[in-house]
């Protein structure tokens, strides 16, 4: 919901007001029933309302790019394309779940929530100056259900019909009432062109930039090297309240490196502007550097209020290895996270054990109250634990030593049907021994697996890491092709739909979509349908706290770490400003400071930087 582009993790619940609050068109809609900022607004608080125009902004990719489609499957999209899209609704990056009118100038939820009615803005232009019409929006989401990425037709499932209503309304009719994020999650969608897509293909990849409607157009591309961003100057959308204070730089430029140890090197000597950095050495260590020191670079820990999600090495569950629970529960004691934090992290992270962690919805304790009467019609249908013992995954004590774990690992290696013979784990009845890949495309997590990998080889178990470029995973994720991978799950403070293309049975059938693990359970099934359902916030999160318990003792993946700050590094040329949003870094709200580009660029030239 953050992003055009972005998958958005689901929205909220709590409409208990809705009735009363959408009965009548309003220019946004929250799913607290509240919105922060009230009608006539003129900006978002997080941004500066007078922040200078102009500049360059060039920042790093990995890998490659061989398509500015974004919205289907097939190819890998281009860093940033998000950006030339504008979507119904413009979402807030302070509160937890409300948006406010982009395209759309109004919403209109019907009194019984079974249809709403979005006016587009008249103004509303295409970047050839075209009208976008309803005709443009009932086409959108028509392509985007049928041809889109698997995401799409999870995510409107619950849509029963789209048509143009008036000369600018687009009305969204839903099969039930009771889904009651699904008015705002339309309201994500990005709206494309009919007359642009009706002369190309859309289920193609391309390279020809598409027509756009956003705040930046495409202005150059080196297929798999670089793209390069210009800000549209008569931007139609320019001063609304959503995006007044945003869209600073004129310039957004994206280069492509082989992987992040040269794009490090490259950032230190000056080739592009901002880092986002993810690694807690390269954080702690891989910054030194004469730019660093004369204080031309600076770095910064900006704090965040998002749910951490789950990061995991994540099961393909559709292998026979991994299908028996005692055998993934048994790989998990092969991570030691306290060793690692210590030796590799700096101490920087926390050990993830909830598939919403750093939220009210993550599950601690047992289950009592709502949540209880949740799980117990599933009861013999799911791990007795699940109501009688909080998960936490493997902890040791940070020495290395994981004696006590390897012994825990084969007694449930063993009940599952594994050996150990000799120095290898076989299957009793196959003889087979037991191994699998690793497949990654970030060569900065060979050295978290490495050490994984060998502490498996005291149990038998023989893994191997499989490093590839970044094409060649995506495909293979696409298709699921692998064994064991590094997966994640981002979440809002507000769960719904998505989850069904996360953990949906559905969802584990189609290439392309976010069940990368193969998840097919009837219980998960419907404890995600009755989440989507659920009346009010306080059921909202005790559903996602009973989903979050039956995931855990899944054991689909073994839970990595999680940190709840942003860790950027940037050439002093950028100011930002003063507060922060809560739930985003906003890098659209920075501006470029010329005089002190320019003195960056004296210095840069003079030191040798």
């Amino acid at each position: 919901m953050r992003k055009p582009l972005t998958i958005a993790a689901g929205l909220g619940l709590s409409l208990s007001l809705i009735g009363v609050a959408y009965a009548a068109a309003t220019y946004g809609m929250s799913l607290f029933g509240e919105l922060k900022y009230p009608a006539g607004f003129t900006h978002f608080d997080y941004v500066n309302p007078d922040a200078p125009k102009g500049g360059t902004m060039r920042m790093a990719a990995i890998g490659t790019f061989d398509n500015l489609n974004p919205y289907i499957v097939k190819g890998v999209p281009a860093a940033g394309i998000g950006a030339i899209f504008d979507t119904l609704m413009a979402s807030s990056s302070d509160e937890p779940a409300s948006a406010y009118g982009l395209i759309a100038e109004s919403v209109d939820l019907a009194p019984d929530r079974s249809s709403v009615l979005y006016t587009l803005r008249p103004q509303a232009r295409f970047h050839d100056g075209t009208p976008i019409a309803p005709d443009d929006v009932v086409w959108t989401f028509q392509t985007l259900r049928d041809k889109g990425q698997p995401f799409y037709r999870s995510y409107y499932a619950s849509v029963a019909s789209v048509e143009k209503e008036g000369e600018r309304g687009v009305r969204f009719r839903f099969k039930s009432n009771d889904n009651r994020e699904l008015p705002q999650i339309v309201g994500e969608m990005p709206v494309l062109s009919r007359q642009y897509w009706s002369k190309h293909e859309f289920d193609k990849t391309t390279l020809e930039p598409p027509l756009g409607s956003g705040p930046y157009k495409i202005e150059k591309v080196d297929p798999g090297r670089s793209i390069v961003y210009r800000r549209v100057p008569d931007y139609w959308a320019a001063n609304l309240p959503v995006n007044k204070g945003r869209h600073n730089v004129d310039v957004i430029r994206y280069d492509y490196y082989r992987d992040n140890t040269i794009a490090l090197e490259a950032f230190k000597a000056g080739q592009y502007d901002v880092r986002l950095e993810n690694s807690s050495k390269e954080w702690a260590t891989g910054y030194d550097s004469p730019a660093l020191r004369d204080g031309l670079i600076k770095k910064e820990e900006i704090p965040n209020e998002l749910p951490s999600g789950m990061q995991g090495f994540g099961y393909n569950l559709r292998r026979p290895i991994f299908q028996d629970p005692r055998v993934r529960d048994a790989l998990a004691y092969g991570f030691d996270f306290e060793w690692s934090n210590k030796n590799l992290f700096y101490g920087a992270y926390t050990r993830t054990r909830s598939y919403f962690d750093n939220s009210e919805m993550a599950a601690t304790g047992v289950p009592t109250g709502e949540e209880l009467k949740i799980l117990e019609p599933f009861r013999g249908k799911i791990p007795d634990e699940v109501f009688t013992t909080e998960y936490n995954p493997p902890k040791y004590d940070g020495s290395g030593n994981i004696r006590e774990g390897i012994r825990a690992a084969l007694k449930l290696l063993k009940e599952a049907g594994w050996t150990f013979k000799g120095e290898k784990l076989v299957n009793d009845k196959t003889g087979e021994p037991f191994q699998f890949e690793i497949l990654i495309d970030n060569p900065q997590f060979e050295r978290i697996l490495l050490p994984f990998v060998q502490n498996l080889a005291r149990f038998g178990v023989a893994a191997q890491v499989r490093l590839v470029d970044t094409a060649q995973y995506q495909r293979r994720m696409d298709t699921f092709d692998f064994d064991m991978a590094v997966v994640s799950f981002p979440e809002s403070l507000s769960p719904g739909n998505e989850q069904r293309d996360f953990w949906g049975s559905q969802a584990a059938d189609e290439q392309g979509s976010r069940n990368l693990l193969g998840i097919k359970s009837p219980v998960i099934d419907q404890l995600i349908d009755e989440l989507i359902k659920a009346p009010t916030r306080a059921s909202l999160v005790a559903h996602c706290r009973a989903l979050d318990r039956v995931l855990q003792y899944g054991y689909y993946l073994i839970p990595n770490f999680h940190l709840s700050k942003f860790r950027v590094a940037y050439w002093d040329k950028f100011r930002r400003p003063k507060i922060s949003p809560k739930y985003d870094i906003g890098l659209d709200t920075w501006w470029v400071d010329q005089e002190a580009e320019h003195q960056v660029e004296q210095k840069k030239s003079s030191e040798g930087h």
